[in-house]
Order: structure tokens, then sequence, then C-alpha cells
């Protein structure tokens, strides 16, 4: 078209539709914008690029790769030293081979395949063919079978990702003299099993190590933790045991340390405080999900700079350390599932915390004032757990409440609470969690709650990542001949530490993390003392996934605007005093899964049975007399009403008068005849005894005369 000049900087990022961009023939200039990675999408087959003797860079993530034809036997003339073909895949290609190119691959410096669904074993000649491959990473694939690594050393090597695969067997002891430089390890979510190989403990350019959510067992090398270039260790969710707590005080390289989810033991107050200290590096530390107990250990409240502490799931008990408070750049703190007790200290407020997690104890007092104007809260967990191991607080919802404006996740399940639900809630326009239950709040439900947006703008996870892509564009420049840095690595998490919640919804209890606890929205208010109408208002909360309503005193209909709840997976209005008739636009909520208005004084027909409502069963309905319908077994022609019920009660009652005014005449007439009668029967019986009574008078004075 002969155009001249340059690009436009913005508005390609708003071309979501865009298929093709023909920009042939001109004499432009500039810089194509960051999201055009993301926005074409196409089929990528490899064959074509054969004859491409220069090419040196292969970036394609996220496109469709093609298998290329079996008669497809040709060398190409290129020899890469980058690529990167993630997410190349779709869930119609479960059976997609290894490019066979990179067979004929010897200058690579940099791949990644990952997330694909590879099958078959690791291609570990891509290691032997490269000698000079810096970063491997096949995570997210299918490859099985065990590790088998050539015996001949590769000094180059800084990155292997080998997690999210389906190998098993030991992780072999070759792995280190193997790759002596190695910086990186991620073995995690396989299915490794046996001891830790002891010479991991040796390689002194290691300083991030993942071993993650395998069926490793047996004890941790002494070494390992205390070794001086580690900076992230991550042994979570294996069968690891012994006794960690006096190596770890010796961890003086550490920032970030994952033990939770083993069988590790022990008390720390075994250990000797006075000459034993955390070490101050710490920025990270999980725990959780062993077998610890004893008191919480004090030591960790000298770590100046913690950011993230779990100590969940162990058997922990006391109060909570004062120490603890002069965590003053605490973010994540995880103490749930213990047996602490006592109240929660005024004194604690880190100015930076986001999450708290202390359900599951046995903790008393009232909600403490320390979260007070929290304006970086984003979870607030204090609730009782599902076995119903509570916390005693006293008290109600402080008004305070309001002033935590970025709070997103509230639960105080099963705590003892009473009074009003505040008002100060609606303030909280972030929230999207609500977990009130198993509480004695009474009253009514605020009306404001109807205009929450359920809509966070803060983040609920803690993990983030960037894609790899991002890597990739940023390193480019820096590594054309040159080696690559572990540094330069964004793609991999920036915390470990997992952010998890429960909540109630379709009678059930669910832990939600990850993606879906940023998606997961639900109020419940169940099992209190609630009383008076639904708020039509809660029909305006067209996010919501999960509405929990039963076991109160609510009386009045159900709101038809229950019909905009367009999201809503699980309604729960049972075990209640509600009247009326089922708004039949319930219809019309496509993504309900678990419906219940069981137990309440409901009349009339039952929705029609069709969509979502065809498939819930007669339990949704019972206790409803007045309910009819197919699904339960009662033709609505035949039941009469409760308004009918009532007209024929009126008039039965009004019968009623005039039976009792002449059973009352009836029976005065009848008890002034009767008495009469024995009045009478009275007088004959005394004339008569006076009579004869004269008679034998007469009769004894006559003889005494004689």
């Amino acid at each position: 078209s002969g155009f001249i000049g340059s690009l436009p900087n913005q508005g390609w990022c708003d071309l979501r539709n865009l298929e093709v961009l023909n920009v042939n023939r001109n004499t432009l200039e500039g810089t194509l914008p960051h999201c055009f990675k993301t926005i074409f999408k196409f089929p990528l087959s490899f064959a074509p690029f054969a004859n491409l003797s220069s090419l040196k860079v292969l970036l394609s993530n996220q496109n469709k790769m093609v298998m290329e034809p079996s008669f497809y036997t040709s060398v190409p003339k290129f020899q890469l030293k980058f690529i990167s073909l993630s997410k190349c895949i779709t869930s119609l290609q479960l059976n997609l081979e290894f490019p066979t190119f990179l067979y004929y691959q010897y200058d690579l410096r940099y791949v990644d395949v990952s997330q694909n669904n590879f099958s078959g074993t690791v291609p570990t000649w891509l290691l032997e063919n490269n000698t000079k491959l810096e970063v491997l990473i096949l995570m997210g694939n299918s490859f099985t079978g065990p590790l088998s690594l050539s015996l001949a050393p590769n000094s180059n090597v800084s990155l292997i990702d080998i997690s999210q695969n389906k190998l098993q067997g030991q992780i072999p002891i070759s792995i280190c003299p193997t790759f002596p430089h190695l910086s990186l390890l991620f073995l995690s979510k396989n299915a490794f099993e046996g001891d830790i190989p002891p010479c991991l403990s040796g390689m002194k350019d290691l300083w991030i190590l993942d071993l993650s959510n395998n069926q490793l067992s047996g004890r941790v090398p002494e070494e390992l933790i205390t070794k001086s270039s580690l900076t992230i260790l991550r042994l979570s969710n294996n069968n690891l045991s012994g006794h960690v707590l006096p190596v770890i005080l010796n961890a003086n390289g550490l920032l970030k340390l994952y033990l939770d989810g083993n069988n590790f033991s022990g008390e720390i107050e075994n250990v000797d405080v006075s000459i034993s200290e955390f070490p101050t590096s710490l920025r990270e530390i999980n725990l959780g999900n062993n077998k610890f107990y004893g008191n919480l250990p004090r030591l960790i409240g000298n770590v100046p700079f913690l950011e993230k502490l779990a100590l969940s799931e162990n058997g922990f008990e006391g109060s909570i350390p004062m120490e603890f408070y002069n965590l003053n750049y605490l973010e994540f703190l995880d103490l749930s599932e213990n047996n602490l007790f006592g109240s929660i200290p005024t004194c604690f407020n880190p100015l930076d915390i986001k999450h708290v997690h202390l359900h599951g104890n046995r903790l008393s007092g009232p909600l403490p004032i320390a979260f007070y104007n929290s304006s970086s809260l984003v979870t607030l967990d204090l609730g009782g757990n599902s076995n119903f191991i509570r916390n005693n607080l006293i008290g109600s919802i402080p008004k305070w409440i309001g002033t935590l404006s970025s709070l997103s996740v509230l639960l105080l399940k099963a705590s003892n609470l009473h009074g009003r639900i505040p008002v100060q809630l609606c303030k909280l326009y972030s929230l999207s969690m609500i977990d009130l239950s198993h509480n004695m709040f009474y009253g009514f439900i605020p009306s404001c709650l109807g205009n929450l947006t359920l809509k966070t703008k803060y983040q609920k996870t803690l993990t983030s990542y960037s894609e790899a892509s991002d890597v990739l564009e940023d390193i480019l420049p820096y590594h054309k001949e040159t080696r690559w840095r572990g540094d330069d690595l964004q793609e991999y998490p920036e915390t470990y530490m997992e952010e998890w919640v429960q909540f109630t919804t379709k009678s059930r209890s669910y832990s939600y993390g990850g993606l879906i606890l940023e998606d997961m929205t639900g109020i419940d208010l169940s099992c209190n003392k609630l009383t008076g109408q639904i708020p039509p208002e809660l029909g305006n909360l067209s996010q919501i996934h999960s509405l929990n309503l039963s076991y109160n005193n609510l009386t009045g209909v159900i709101p038809s605007s229950f019909s905009n709840l367009k999201q809503i997976e699980s309604l729960d209005l049972s075990y209640n005093s509600l009247s009326g008739k089922i708004p039949n636009q319930l219809v019309e909520l496509n993504s309900l899964e678990v419906f219940s208005v069981a137990q309440n004084n409901l009349s009339g027909s039952i929705p029609e049975p069709k969509a979502q409502f065809g498939t819930f069963i007669e339990s949704s309905y019972e206790g409803n007399p007045f309910l009819c319908g197919a699904i339960l077994h009662k033709s609505c022609s035949r039941i009469n009403s409760p308004s009918t019920i009532s007209t024929i009660s009126d008039d039965k009652g009004e019968d009623g008068l005039f039976d009792t005014y002449d059973f009352c005449v009836s029976f005065f007439i009848s008890y002034v005849v009767v008495l009469s009668w024995f009045s009478f029967v009275g007088k004959c019986i005394t004339t008569c005894r006076f009579s004869i009574g004269g008679s034998f008078l007469a009769y004894y004075i006559f003889k005494r005369c004689v």
C-alpha cells in the first residue's frame, strides 16, 4: 500500500478478534506491541522452516502444534540456540509426538517444551547432543519411567525442570556429577521415591531445590538444609520424617523453607534457646501438617524480616507468644488447626498483614482491636473447622470491621459470636466470601448486603506467575553467546506459600485455593437466629456462586429477584418459616446445581422441571405439606392451599359458636329440672321422717306410763 512512517503505539491490544494482519509492501518501522504474542494463534508446523539456515531462535508459545507427516525425514539446515514451544497443544491433541527435528540440533542453549502433554521417556538425548545446553524445561508433560541420565558430565547446565510429569523410581545419584554446576532443580509432582540423594548437599552452586509432591521417605540430609548456597528448599508433601528443628536453627543461608505435609516431629522446647535462634535470613517458613508439638517456638519472633509463617495442622498448644508481635513485616500467618488457647492480644498489628488464619483452635475473647484499621488485610479466618473445633470468641462483630477496606474473605464460622449482623460489612466493597454460620446472630439480614459486588481488586491467593515468553523477551538481548543466568528466570512463582480456605457449599465443606479461590464467591448465614424477610436486594448479587440462609427463623416469601443470580450454583433456604409460592422465574438459573427449600411453609406448584430444576429430587422440597408437583407425587388439583384451609377453619369456627350456645342453654335447663327434682324428693323425705318419728315418740310415752 506504500505506507511510510511508524506503527501506532496504542490500540493493538484491543483487537481481540483479529485473525489476519497484512502490512506487506510498506515502509513501516517501530516495535510490535508485547500483546501480539497472545493475540495471534496459528497452526505451527516445522517443515516450512527446514531450509532457514540462519534460524537461531524459535519462540512460538501458546500456538497449535501440527504433527509432522510420517514421510517427512529431511534434516533441517538450521541450528537453533533458543527454542520455546510452551503450551502448544490443545485438549484434542493427546498423543502429539515430540518434535523430531530436535534430534538434529547440537547447539541449543535454552529449551522449553513445557505443558504439551508429551509422553514417553524423558528426552535426555537433548542433554547428550547439546553440550552447551544451559536450560531444560520439560514440566507439565506426561513423561514416564525412571529418570536415566548419562554419566558424561555437562558443566553448562544451570536449570532443569522436569516437574509435573509421571516419573517413578529413585532420584538418580548420577545427577550430581552429571550436572556439577546446577543452580535450579525442579522435580516436584512426580512419583519419585526413596531417599534424597546425599550428594545434593555437595552441589556448591545449587540455590533452588524443589522435590515436593513426591513419595520420598527417610530423613533429610542435615548438610542439605545448612548448605550455604541454598536459598530456597521445598520438600513439601512427601513421607519424610525425623527431627529437623535443631537443623533448621543452623540454616543460615535459607530464605524460604517448606517442609509442610510430611511426618516431621519434635518439640521446640527441647532446643536450648539460650544458644540458638532461628536464622535471621528467613523470609518464609512452612512447617504445617506435620507432627510438631509443644508450645509455639518463641524464637521465630526474632526473625526480623519474616514475611510468611505457616505452622498449621500440628499439635502446638498454649497461647500465641508475645514475641510473634515483633514480626513487623509479616504478611501471611497460618496457625490454624492446633490447640492454641487464650486471647489474641491487641498489640498484634503488623502493618503489612494480608492473610490471617487462626481457625480450628480454642482461642477466646472478643475480636481483637488489633485488626482495627488494617487496611491491607485480605483474609480474616477465625472460624471453627469441619469437626467444629471452634474458637470461643465472645461478643459481636465490632463496628470497626468497616475499616478493613481490603477485606475479601471473612470467615467467622462457629466462633460463638452473637448480636446483629453489622451494616458496616456493606462498606467492604471487596468482600467476596462471608461465612457467619453456626453462631447466634439475630435480627434482620442487612438489605445493603445486596450492594456488594463480590468482585475483589485484591489478590486472594499468594502466588503470581509470568509467562515464559516474558522471560525470553528479557534474556534474549543478553544471551547471544554468553552463559544464561538463573536469576533472570521469572516464570516461577514468587512464593510457594499456598492460600487455602474452607467454605461450605452444595451441602459439603470444600477447600479453595489457587485460581479457584480467586473465582469463588459466597455468603453463608446459616444456623443462626435471624428473623424477618429475605431482603429482595440480595437478588442483586449477580456474581454470587453460593448463598446459604438455612436453619434460621426467616419469614415471608422467596424474592423473585433471586432469578437474577445467574452465577449461583448452590441456594439453600431450608429450615425456615418461608411461605407463599416458589417463584417460577428461578428456572432461569442455569448454573444452579444444589437447591433446597425443605422444611418451610411454602405452597403451590413447584417450578417446572426443566433445565436445572429437572435435576432436583423430592428432598429439595420435603417438609412443605402444601407444595405439589409430580416430583412430590402430589397432584396440584387435589391439594388445598393454606388459604383454603384457613377459610374452612373459619367457617367451622362460626358453626362452633352456635353449637356452644345450644349446649349451654340445654345444660342450664337440665340443671334446673334436675335440681327441682332433687328438692322435691328432699321435702318428701323430711315430711315422712317427722311423721314416723312422732308416732314412735307417742308409743314410747304410752309405754312408760303404763
